[in-house]
């Protein structure tokens, strides 16, 4: 039966145990951006391509899976990034409303299987937008609510890296978009041999990032770009990394000059979340200034989007399972099951013939049985 009706290749179902498990993480996570302000909103799954589109930057349009919309026989797409949705949201529906907008989102983005080493297609998220606030001070609220989240969310030991897209932009203003692609792939993977050859077959001397690829310090990262088209974005890295360790996210945070992530999305701040279990980066974000003005309502911009998938398995090595909330199944009582169920205690009614059998195949916590 395991696989006589195959699921889509990247998709999976979730069963109760796995879907409580989630909804307690998500809840814990979106439980503590309140407590921040931040708002959530729910948002479609899928939007008029263009939309979409029009604000991508951070996903190749190759990624994004599209359909006529039946109705209107206009091409939509479903929602590969929520932040397109968030902003078109700020330039329309919220528009009479005074910034800073502090929202929050929950919900699954769907891409297509062409990154490297990409298994999933179904990725489930929780995050943040905050529209408004310009930086250092948006960057460093922002850094402090994710490591918040990822504490609350049963973390102690995780890592922010941060970076600047304005390194990258500079020092490959003059490499072509195709071959600066393929650059930025490789010093994503720290592959100190590609990223000479890609910036030979680009023309372009290769020793800048390797000599950053080898930077020990920060300080020592900066003093290298000193000289370079990059310095005011390596002196704005440093700056903010000092802001953050002054707000008590020192321990949290290391420095990636070398980081050139989506660096056609982000116009400064960048940054990843790391933890023990996962392969993937917990959680990502950074600031988008331009984003807000191609909807037509130019403002700065600054997010986070955690990965929940990732997440889980970061949370589930550090902790182990997750102790599952009380569920009883009460034996031929429904008395004592209304009971419960008033006390905010999860129960079903169950016959006596099977019922120890029944709770261990659902996962009930305890049985109760009266005679």
């Amino acid at each position: 039966m395991k696989g006589a009706h195959p699921l889509p290749a990247g998709m999976r179902d979730l069963l109760p145990e796995e879907t409580r498990e989630r909804r307690e993480l998500a809840g814990r996570v979106l439980e503590r951006l309140e407590l921040f302000g931040y708002d959530l909103v729910l948002l479609p799954a899928f939007e008029f391509a263009e939309v979409l589109e029009r604000g991508l930057g951070a996903l190749e349009p190759s990624e994004v899976l599209r359909f006529v919309e039946p109705e209107s026989g206009e091409v939509a797409a479903l929602r590969p990034d929520m932040t397109p949705q968030i902003a078109r949201m700020v330039a329309t529906r919220l528009q009479t409303r005074p910034p800073p907008f502090r929202l929050a989102y929950e919900g699954t983005v769907l891409r297509r299987l062409s990154g490297r080493a990409r298994k999933r297609r179904q990725i489930p998220q929780v995050g943040v937008e905050l529209v408004g606030a310009e930086s250092p001070n948006g960057d460093v609220e922002v850094l402090e609510v994710c490591a918040s989240v990822l504490s609350a969310a049963g973390l102690s030991d995780f890592v922010i890296d941060l970076g600047d897209a304005g390194i990258a932009r500079a020092l490959l203003a003059n490499v072509a978009a195709d071959r600066a692609a393929l650059v930025a792939d490789a010093l994503g993977r720290k592959d100190e041999v590609e990223v000479s050859d890609r910036m030979k077959e680009a023309g372009a001397d290769p020793s800048i990032f390797v000599e950053l690829l080898h930077a020990k310090t920060l300080a020592d990262g900066v003093k290298l770009l000193e000289k370079t088209p990059a310095a005011s974005a390596a002196r704005r890295l440093a700056s903010l990394h000092e802001a953050a360790v002054s707000r008590g996210l020192g321990d949290r945070l290391t420095a990636d000059l070398g980081e050139i992530r989506s660096a056609a999305y982000y116009t400064g701040m960048l940054f990843r979340a790391y933890a023990r279990g996962s392969a993937d980066a917990i959680g990502s974000g950074g600031r988008y200034d331009d984003l807000l003005a191609r909807f037509g309502a130019p403002m700065s911009a600054v997010g986070f989007a955690i990965d929940l998938d990732a997440l889980a398995l970061a949370v589930r090595t550090a902790n182990g399972a997750t102790k599952p909330r009380e569920r009883v199944l009460v034996v031929e009582n429904e008395a004592k099951a209304r009971a419960l169920r008033e006390q905010g205690v999860a129960c079903v009614v169950h016959g006596r013939d099977g019922a120890k059998e029944y709770a261990s195949a659902w996962g009930f916590t305890r049985v109760v049985e009266e005679t």
